[in-house]
């Protein structure tokens, strides 16, 4: 009798791993498809062709600043959704509730011109694309947390370098023919066939969603919300990598969000070759995608993020070049470094956040890093927009590449003082997922 119990005992935990299995796998290949109607919608409504977007209802700098600030604004949000994770146990609803919320109100700011005033268009289009982004990034927080558990430690560098590559495959692919539609088809016909295209995608996103597993949510046992909010807080690895990542990207978002505007705007380049550079750099961050994923797989997460800050900052130097060669060398070159830097950035600092952090508490250490960096990735772009328009007052070259050389600059030296020292403190996952 003890024989037979224990190999019935043995046979349920097999089907309970395969069953676990197949539910990871199909989780994997449903965020694979997910994914690709959110970069279509992603890309035809936001980079260079929002910006045309925003230049069509006739936004300035300061103004695009603004609005290129929001995403990271909203990131406060996180915070209130860790909190309320405690207690809500469905995964998969809120990230297709928040997901389909935050797609369909950014669409709807195409309808702006249509149905109000062009005295309110800016600010309607402030609050529209607010709650958009409010939605984005309730949903972001989840969806972090599900794929951490539907995604097995052994595979994430090489899953994820791979999903990245594709879904950018696709915004690259987008960019091409939003930039192309653009040059034959101008004005607001050219944008209405846009957000047309953006409004069919998010309810072909929102079947992907809907179609996510929904393993069950491990909650933190630290009692209070001050006790949970304290734990990254205490964090003697976590918060001061994160410390130096906000201010990283606080001089990085004064410049590089305002790329696009600083190529249609300044150096009047048209919509065809700002999204031809633009995809270029995404297919860069294509292929970067699966060369970092891979290097994850033998190298710690926090130790790669040490190689990717010196590229970022070193595609913001490379503008000094435009005072002897031709511009469109010169941003090639930019967005060579910042596809590259950028793709590894993406994919480490992803998985730094699921890979070095307590399951448990995962949500609320990836809200407070959400929160910090979003702060400065919120001011960043609104400095960026003031100094773009005090610079059209001063010499030519300070507005070309002057403003984007001393950023630049400023992140070099971070990346090479200060950032070896907090990155090399400590390395691997702290968790028991790699065991």
């Amino acid at each position: 009798m003890p024989r037979k119990s224990n190999t019935s005992i043995g046979a349920a935990l097999f089907r309970a791993r395969r069953l676990s299995d197949s539910e990871n796998r199909r989780g994997m290949r449903t965020s694979l498809r997910e994914g690709i109607p959110a970069n279509i919608i992603a890309n035809v409504l936001g980079g260079p062709l929002q910006t045309a977007f925003l230049l069509y209802l006739g936004f300035n700098s300061e103004q695009i600043g603004l609005i290129a600030a929001i995403p990271s604004l909203s990131l406060i949000i996180q915070i209130f959704i860790a909190f309320g994770m405690q207690r809500w146990s469905n995964r998969r609803l809120l990230v297709s509730l928040f997901g389909i919320a935050h797609r369909t109100l950014w669409v709807s700011t195409g309808l702006i011109p249509l149905l109000f005033p062009e005295a309110s268009w800016f600010w309607i289009y402030v609050v529209l694309y607010m709650l958009s982004f409010f939605c984005a990034q309730s949903a972001g927080v989840i969806w972090t947390s599900l794929m951490a558990d539907i995604v097995p430690y052994a595979v994430r560098g090489r899953y994820f370098g791979i999903r990245n590559t594709i879904h950018w495959a696709v915004a690259s692919l987008t960019l091409l023919l939003g930039g192309q539609w653009m040059e034959r088809v101008t004005g607001g016909e050219g944008f209405a066939y846009l957000f047309i295209v953006g409004a069919v995608c998010v309810v072909w996103n929102g079947w992907e969603l809907a179609h996510y597993p929904n393993p069950p949510f491990e909650r933190s046992e630290s009692g209070s919300s001050a006790a949970l909010l304290l734990k990254p807080l205490r964090d003697g690895a976590f918060l001061p990598s994160t410390l130096f990542i906000t201010l990283f990207l606080l001089v990085q978002n004064v410049v590089v969000p305002l790329f696009s505007y600083a190529m249609l705007n300044i150096l009047h380049l048209s919509y065809s070759a700002v999204t031809l550079i633009t995809m270029f750099q995404n297919v860069v961050m294509m292929f970067s995608y699966i060369y970092w994923g891979n290097l994850n797989a033998k190298f710690p997460a926090r130790t790669l993020l040490l190689w990717t800050f010196p590229l970022i900052a070193a595609s913001c130097v490379v503008w000094l070049g435009m005072a002897a060669l031709p511009a469109l060398a010169v941003l090639v070159a930019a967005h060579l470094l910042l596809g590259f830097g950028l793709g590894g950035y993406n994919l480490l600092v992803f998985n730094f956040l699921i890979g070095d952090t307590p399951k448990s508490e995962r949500p609320i250490y990836v809200a407070v890093f959400s929160a910090l960096t979003g702060f400065a990735g919120f001011i960043g772009p609104i400095i960026g927009g003031w100094l773009f328009k005090l610079a059209v007052e001063g010499p030519a070259w300070v507005s070309r590449y002057g403003v984007v050389l001393v950023c630049g600059l400023v992140m070099l030296l971070l990346s090479a003082v200060v950032a070896p020292p907090l990155f090399r403190a400590t390395s691997g996952p702290r968790s028991n997922e790699r065991r």
